[in-house]
């Protein structure tokens, strides 16, 4: 008798199919919804820097390029030209004031002076004459005062004893006028000669004032022509080097022209050159700093030039206490030119990933150190070693500041 055979629900062959088709949706979901999307580049760790994210002390400064001069130096022109008659010294002659340096010889200069000399004297001689006349004739008048007084005191006599006679009835009246009229004559001259010298002290005061302000002005005058023929013979205006000086004998030197200058013994000071960008940002008694010889030493700004030429403007800086002794005029030395006090920041160190990203993001690298992704971050202030993270970036984390030109903006690097 035939008998009812039930055929099976899961048979292996549907079992296989259901698990196939099973795993293709998760394969599909996981394609869909669950797989990483970014784009990834597959990288040598060994060929990549990585450095820490910090939280540190961090200070904005620039670096600048400062050229070594004397603190003080004194300019030596040619004041007036001439040929090079001697030379007493050399370039770096170490000199005391007023010592020679060279003479110049000028013939027409020379001549000029002696025929100028000339007239100047002679000017000087008639002045004097005048003044001599002046005081003949102020000494005139007095001798002729003193002689109208004489002869007045005579006529009064005279008048006196005429008078008496006249009222005895011993003289005639003509005589008695005649004494009466010489005695008010003399009076009256007395008085003229009088008046005469007073006009004449007002006179030969004024005169004298005159005479006396042209011979000083014409005696300034003579000292100007001879500190002229003095500039002739160069000397040390003060204690120090001669530098930059050159000269031969026969050699023409134009007035005006530079012809060296003195470095005073005083200190140093460098001079150096910043980018315009940071001219609003520079200002007197901001400090800077350099390292020589394993010591730190200070500097602070003195002097701003303002004159920007090729895109850069000049400061000169001062020393704030000692300066290197080892260190030589027109030695270069680099400086940290400093815009703030030490903060607490977070800090990373610079690399060449800046030039890429701009600073708007940067690869940091997943604690597993197998894989690093992009992320954005924003970069503040920054120094020649470091830059300040304001925001993206913990201390702790890991970055890649190597160049990224080779990586071309992958989302996630993944080491090899």
């Amino acid at each position: 008798m035939d008998r009812i055979i039930e055929k099976k629900r899961w048979t292996t062959r549907r079992i296989l199919t259901l698990t196939v088709i099973g795993l293709f949706v998760v394969l599909l979901l996981y394609m869909l919804f669950f797989r990483d999307k970014r784009s990834k580049l597959y990288v040598n760790k060994e060929q990549i820097t990585i450095a820490e994210v910090m939280a540190d002390k961090f200070q904005e400064f620039i670096p600048v390029d400062g050229v070594v001069f004397p603190k003080t130096t004194i300019f030596i022109d040619a004041v007036q030209g001439g040929v090079v008659e001697e030379v007493y010294v050399e370039d770096g002659a170490i000199l005391k004031k007023g010592d020679p340096i060279l003479k110049l010889m000028n013939a027409n200069m020379e001549l000029s002076f002696m025929e100028q000399e000339t007239r100047m004297y002679d000017a000087i001689n008639n002045l004097q004459n005048t003044k001599i006349r002046l005081e003949q004739n102020k000494f005139n008048r007095q001798r002729e005062i003193a002689d109208l007084s004489y002869r007045i005191d005579e006529a009064r006599q005279d008048f006196d004893r005429k008078q008496q006679l006249y009222d005895e009835e011993v003289i005639s009246i003509k005589d008695f006028e005649d004494a009466t009229r010489r005695f008010k004559s003399l009076k009256r001259q007395l008085n003229l000669a009088l008046e005469l010298q007073r006009l004449d002290s007002i006179y030969s005061l004024s005169q004298l004032r005159q005479i006396n302000s042209s011979i000083s002005r014409i005696h300034n005058n003579l000292g100007l022509l001879r500190r002229n023929m003095q500039n002739l013979s160069i000397t040390a205006p003060a204690d120090g080097k001669l530098s930059s000086f050159s000269a031969e004998i026969g050699e023409t030197k134009h007035g005006g022209e530079h012809l060296g200058q003195i470095d005073m013994a005083d200190g140093f000071k460098l001079r150096a050159k910043i980018d315009e960008r940071y001219i609003s940002r520079v200002h007197r008694d901001q400090e800077a700093e350099f390292d020589f010889n394993n010591k730190a030493y200070h500097l602070r700004i003195h002097k701003i030039y303002t004159d920007v030429t090729n895109g850069t403007f000049q400061v000169d800086l001062l020393f704030i206490g000692d300066s290197p002794v080892s260190i030589k005029r027109g030695q270069t030395i680099q400086l940290r030119l400093i815009f703030s006090s030490p903060k607490d920041a977070i800090i990373v160190k610079r690399g060449g990933f800046f030039q890429e990203t701009g600073g708007n993001w940067i690869y940091v690298v997943d604690p597993s150190e197998t894989f690093a992704v992009k992320r954005d971050i924003n970069i503040g202030r920054y120094n020649t070693r470091y830059y300040e993270i304001t925001a993206g970036l913990e201390p702790g984390e890991k970055v890649i500041i190597s160049s990224y030109d080779s990586f071309g903006s992958k989302d996630k690097l993944v080491f090899k």
